[in-house]
C-alpha cells in the first residue's frame, strides 16, 4: 500500500510539471477561465469558457454631408445611390423677337451663279432665296446678341397674294391667343424698285461690300377711304420705335437706312405696340446685299430694345 501510495504521489507531481507544458502560455481566455475574477464572474450566471467580447470604443459617427441645393440624389435600384448636380439657372434673355413673312416668296435679282425658279417675276417659293432666308440671317445674329427669337416661316402668299396680311394676321393673333409674348413682332419685306430719278442709289458700300438699304415702314390704319379700320395701330408709338431703330442703324453707316415711311394702311401693326415692316433692299439688289445688311440691322434693333427699356 505504501508503494501504491508512494506511486500515485510521483503520478501526480509529474502531471503538475507537464501541465503547463501542455496548455499554451499565450491563451489568456483559458488563463482567466481558472482566476478569481472569472471565479466572480461565474456566479452571476455566465458561461465561464466563453470569448471574451470587445470592448472597444464604437467609432465616432461621421456626420452625413447635406447635398448643395442644386444637388439631388437618386436610387439606381441596384442600391447604389447616385447624385445628380442640377443644370445651370436657366439664362435670362434680353428679349423675345417674332420674325415673320407676310410676302414671303420675295426674292431678289437673278444671278447667273445662283439662279432660282420663280413663281412669278422676282419671286420664288425656295426659301434658299426669297425672305425666308434673309429672316433666317437676321434670326441667328439676335440670337447671338441674346435674344429668344421665334422666326415663322409659313408662306401666307398662297393661294392669293391680295389676302396675304389677312392669313398673317390670323398667325399673330392665334400667338397672342396661346399666351406668347414678344417685345418685338417684325415684318420683313423686300421693297419694289422705284425706278427713275426717285431710285437713288440702291446700295451703300462699306469696305468692299455692298449693303442693301434699308427701310421701316409705319402704318397709321387710316385706310384708302379715309374712314380707315375700325381698330387702329398706336402709329405713333410705333413710329417712335420705328424711327430710333433707323437713327441707329444710321449712327453705324450713315445713309444705310432711308426715312420712315408713313403709309394710310395699318399692315397687321394694330396688333400690339412694337409691330414693325422692315423693307431689306428691293428686287434690284441681290440676296448677298440683302444679307450683308442684316448684322446693321441686328444691331440697331439691340440698341433700340435697350433704349427702350430705360426710358
Amino acid at each position: 500500500m505504501i508503494s501504491l501510495a508512494a506511486l500515485c504521489f510521483c503520478i501526480g507531481v509529474c502531471l503538475g510539471q507537464l501541465l503547463p507544458l501542455v496548455l499554451p502560455a499565450e491563451t489568456p481566455e483559458v488563463q482567466a477561465a481558472f482566476s478569481s475574477s472569472a471565479a466572480e464572474t461565474a456566479q452571476d450566471g455566465e458561461n465561464l469558457f466563453a470569448l471574451p467580447r470587445q470592448t472597444a470604443e464604437p467609432p465616432a459617427e461621421t456626420p452625413m454631408e447635406t447635398p448643395a441645393p442644386s444637388a439631388a440624389l437618386a436610387d439606381d435600384g441596384d442600391g447604389f445611390v447616385l447624385e445628380v448636380i442640377g443644370g445651370a439657372a436657366e439664362t435670362r434673355t434680353k428679349g423675345r423677337i417674332l420674325l415673320y413673312h407676310t410676302h414671303t416668296y420675295e426674292a431678289y435679282e437673278q444671278q447667273t451663279d445662283a439662279p432660282y425658279e420663280e413663281t412669278t417675276k422676282w419671286r420664288t417659293a425656295d426659301e434658299h432665296f426669297n425672305m425666308i432666308r434673309v429672316g433666317d440671317e437676321l434670326a441667328a445674329l439676335l440670337t447671338g446678341l441674346g435674344y429668344e427669337v421665334e422666326h415663322d416661316r409659313t408662306a401666307f402668299e398662297p393661294p392669293v397674294l391680295d389676302s396675304a396680311y389677312a392669313r398673317s394676321l390670323t398667325m399673330l393673333q392665334e400667338r397672342l391667343t396661346a399666351g406668347e409674348h414678344y417685345d418685338l413682332m417684325i415684318d420683313l419685306h423686300r421693297d419694289a424698285y422705284p425706278g427713275g430719278s426717285q431710285g437713288g442709289s440702291n446700295a451703300v458700300t462699306v469696305g468692299s461690300a455692298k449693303l442693301a438699304r434699308l427701310m421701316l415702314l409705319v402704318g397709321k390704319g387710316e385706310g384708302q377711304t379715309g374712314r380707315g379700320f375700325d381698330e387702329k395701330p398706336d402709329w405713333e408709338a410705333n413710329l417712335r420705335i420705328a424711327q430710333t431703330v433707323t437713327d441707329a442703324v444710321n449712327a453705324q453707316t450713315e445713309g444705310l437706312c432711308r426715312k420712315v415711311m408713313l403709309k394710310s394702311g395699318r399692315f397687321n401693326q394694330h396688333v400690339q405696340v412694337g409691330c414693325l415692316l422692315v423693307e431689306v433692299g428691293n428686287n434690284r439688289n441681290t440676296l448677298e446685299e440683302a444679307l450683308a445688311s442684316m448684322p446693321y440691322l441686328a444691331d440697331a434693333l439691340d440698341e433700340a430694345l435697350s433704349a427702350l427699356r430705360s426710358d
